[in-house]
């Protein structure tokens, strides 16, 4: 085992004798307090509580009532173990999901692993469109199509001319509207009893309909697009503390891992709190009084109605916006990760536009192909459902590769997976290709 403080490396091609330790350009972490607090983990958190886990949870919610609250003690262990094993693989190995898939794999499982991922960002970052389109429409009489249009061009823009740290700055504000959820479904008066027996006892029948919206769920939360984000955030926090080759970024110190773990585990504690609520509050609003689909963004804005009356619309505007615009740029640049380090080019956000043409290009083109997704007249928020749907699809066979690659010590070296991480990690991927086969026997029997 390692001494504590050091960085244990791995046996790789470029890491044959310890490399020296490029000097830290900063503090990872410069800020205190809330900020801190809805900044780092809780990002990705908020970015997890995408417009399509919105309007999923909401249709949840809706369609089966408090007998849905299940869900969300059911997948907190499962979104904490997959985001963490995420950040550590990118943070022992020094780099991103799919370049180390690259390394360490044939080309054969590289391939539909990248196709997967990659299909699956651009239909997320199409639906995510749509919902923050159909959410300004409560506010803005314009054609959905058009403020889609609008709201690409202005999150293209920051990623490409300006910065995504900056967009983050000015969205994630906007995520804590998110919080109205708790204080609605509170105000909505649930039977506190019932409440409770329903978070631990679940109250559906499996059928298509209900596992269509367990997957949904499971590929909501646990969605690809947020491996591929983590890990490569992690090489780019390395990055920019002035570690620019493989060789310096390999390994993590107990302290590096340990504050990986803690914002992990906020961020997911967030995600899951605004999952339960969104469930609940829609369970006891619109649920008893029969409104079990959800069709458009005013339906899902109306269970906030116990709360902000009339500036219900306004409220779940701020939300579906703060987060879209978090969540948006972490799909395209997850898109843009996964094709460059599959062909094994080189592409990061600290490099210019003319530094990695292709990189940025990919952002460019995957905007701009899930802006014109928009334009097949889909219902926005049964897309949002849909999506989920995908990404569930695509979540068990990238959670496996990535449980290998975190328990393979010519990835992680002496941080491979203890075992707790890997039952609950070996766990989850049971249960999501288990619900995913159970949904294709329910189409297959009819």
């Amino acid at each position: 085992m390692s001494e504590p403080g050091s960085r244990s490396r791995p046996r790789a091609d470029d890491a044959t004798e310890p490399a020296p330790r490029a000097p830290e350009a900063e503090p990872r972490h410069k800020t205190s307090g809330l900020l801190r607090l809805v900044g780092g983990g809780v990002i990705t958190g908020a970015a997890d509580d995408d417009p399509s886990a919105i309007g999923t949870y909401a249709s949840a919610g809706a369609k089966f009532g408090l007998g849905f609250l299940w869900i969300a003690p059911v997948l907190l262990p499962m979104m904490v173990v997959v985001v963490y094993v995420s950040a550590k693989l990118g943070q022992v190995y020094g780099k991103g999901l799919f370049a180390a898939l690259r390394d360490h794999y044939p080309r054969w499982v590289l391939y539909p692993a990248v196709l997967g991922a990659f299909t699956g960002n651009v239909i997320e970052a199409a639906a995510n469109l749509g919902g923050i389109g159909a959410a300004l429409n409560l506010l803005v009489p314009l054609p959905v199509p058009l403020i889609v249009t609008g709201a690409a061009a202005v999150i293209l823009a920051f990623q490409i001319l300006g910065s995504y740290a900056l967009l983050r700055r000015l969205f994630r504000w906007l995520a804590l509207a998110l919080f109205a959820y708790v204080a609605a479904a509170v105000m909505a008066r649930p039977d506190p009893a019932e409440v409770l027996y329903r978070t631990f006892v679940p109250r559906l029948t499996l059928d298509s309909e209900a596992l269509a919206m367990i997957v949904a769920c499971i590929g909501t939360s646990l969605s690809a697009y947020i491996y591929t984000w983590q890990s490569n955030q992690e090489v780019e926090e390395e990055i920019g503390q002035g570690r620019h080759t493989v060789r310096q970024r390999k390994g993590a110190t107990d302290a590096e891992l340990q504050r990986t773990r803690r914002e992990v585990i906020a961020g997911m504690l967030f995600s899951n709190l605004i999952l339960y609520f969104i469930i609940l509050s829609t369970g006891t609003t619109l649920h008893p009084v029969g409104q079990t689909a959800i069709d458009s963004a005013a339906q899902a804005a109306s269970a906030l109605e116990p709360l902000a009356g009339s500036g219900a619309k306004i409220l779940f505007a701020l939300g579906v916006v703060g987060v879209g615009f978090l969540a948006v740029p972490v799909m395209t640049t997850g898109a843009a990760y996964d094709l460059v380090q599959g062909i094994g080019a080189k592409g990061s956000l600290h490099a210019r536009p003319s530094e990695a043409k292709l990189f940025y290009g990919t952002i460019a083109a995957v905007t701009v192909v899930a802006v014109g997704l928009n334009f097949l007249g889909f219902n926005p928020m049964r897309a949002l459902v849909w999506s989920g749907v995908v990404q569930g699809f695509s979540v068990p066979p990238l959670l496996l590769l990535m449980m290998l690659m975190t328990n393979d010590r010519a990835v992680m070296g002496e941080r491979v997976n203890g075992r707790l991480v890997n039952v609950l990690g070996w766990a989850t991927v049971a249960v999501t290709f288990a619900a995913t086969a159970c949904l294709v026997a329910t189409w297959i029997i009819g």
